[in-house]
């Protein structure tokens, strides 16, 4: 049985202006010495913690993205942020780029219903890929973003968050995967309808590695790894790292699960991997050895990853609870795991969460 770890939030920080509650969507968690940074994937911010003396995290602090990033819509869509790194002082975000069905509602008319499930939607601030600087506050030995800064380690050089160069309703790498043999045809279809769908996202040094729930291709599932380069005035662009493209892909066979978060550890990538579709299934973490010195796309084969362990989720009379989102590595020997609507006896009190830390060695 996993060990728990509690997640305390502010309660005047916690709640959205629909009514959700920050522990009850959570999406993505980093660790950061004693920081965990975590996500609700339905808002504009992220949400830091503080590791207490009881081992417990509280002391939340709220950042909200629109201070530092030029996000489409402002504060009136959410990011769906599915995804956070660190490296090079800078901490990297990424949005789903997912677009999303209506779900019908019991109480209309089936004709109603009917045609809420034919509505699509796409959320402006959904296609974000950005960065913004990180630094720890001497005084309080807490990390903190800005806006701009001097580099911690290197202080003649200046820090200065940005984003991959976009729109309402799409950005360059978005653009690329349109023309894309394997992920072109399902980048019309919502990510919960197999479509395309970023959730997991792991930095190794200039290389960021994109996880995807969806589509997930005859039991594959798919992992994206590029690179960026400055584009001026806040903005980012796409390198070349393939003839005709500025992306890597990788195919992992998961046995048909989608990613929903990547980890890395040393040269090792760890993948939280469930359902890519909207149903209750295994959720297992699996580890890629040395996944960060492939210089080539690469097919994964079962064989040649290591299933770890199942991670719990809801079924029964809990169904649709318990759905791990969220990977963090913990510290050399264990991982942790969030959940997006977690179980009542996961919840503690009116503002706190369990978590679960899972040995891995």
């Amino acid at each position: 049985m996993a060990k728990k770890v509690i997640l305390h939030f502010d309660p005047e920080l916690s709640v959205n202006k629909e009514g959700k509650h920050v522990r009850d969507g959570l999406s993505t968690v980093l660790n950061t010495g004693d920081n965990l940074w975590l996500s609700c994937d339905e808002r504009t911010t992220i949400e830091r913690l503080t590791q207490q003396q009881d081992g417990s995290f509280g002391d939340h602090t709220s950042f909200c993205l629109s201070d530092y990033l030029q996000l489409p819509d402002s504060t009136n869509s959410e990011i769906d942020i599915e995804g956070m790194g660190m490296e090079n002082n800078y901490l990297w975000l990424i949005g789903s780029h997912s677009l999303k069905r209506k779900k019908p509602r019991k109480h209309d008319s089936v004709a109603k219903q009917m045609k809420r499930l034919a509505q699509v939607k796409s959320d402006p601030n959904r296609y974000l890929l950005a960065r913004v600087p990180i630094y720890k506050d001497d005084k309080t030995g807490d990390y903190v973003i800005c806006k701009e800064c001097p580099d911690p380690a290197n202080p003649g050089k200046m820090l200065w968050a940005a984003q991959l160069q976009g729109s309402e309703n799409s950005n360059e790498l978005y653009e690329e995967l349109r023309n894309d043999e394997h992920i072109g045809p399902f980048m019309h279809i919502p990510g919960k309808d197999n479509g395309f769908d970023i959730e997991g996202l792991a930095t190794s040094g200039n290389k960021l590695y994109l996880g995807l729930r969806g589509p997930v291709l005859r039991g594959w599932a798919i992992v994206l790894e590029v690179e960026l380069e400055e584009a001026g005035e806040g903005f980012l662009k796409l390198k070349q790292l393939k003839p005709g493209r500025p992306y890597k892909k990788h195919f992992l066979h998961l046995k048909g699960k989608g990613i929903r978060e990547l980890r890395i550890m040393g040269n090792d990538m760890y993948i939280l991997a469930g359902p890519t579709m909207d149903l209750d299934g295994v959720i297992a973490v699996y580890r890629w050895r040395n996944a960060v010195t492939i210089e080539d796309e690469t097919m994964v084969h079962t064989a040649d990853l290591e299933r770890l362990c199942e991670v719990a989720h809801g079924h029964g009379e809990e169904t649709g609870k318990d759905k791990a989102e969220g990977l963090a590595v913990y510290d050399e020997h264990n991982l942790m795991v969030v959940f997006d609507s977690p179980k009542d006896d996961r919840k503690v009190g009116e503002h706190s969460v369990t978590g679960d830390i899972i040995k891995v060695d």
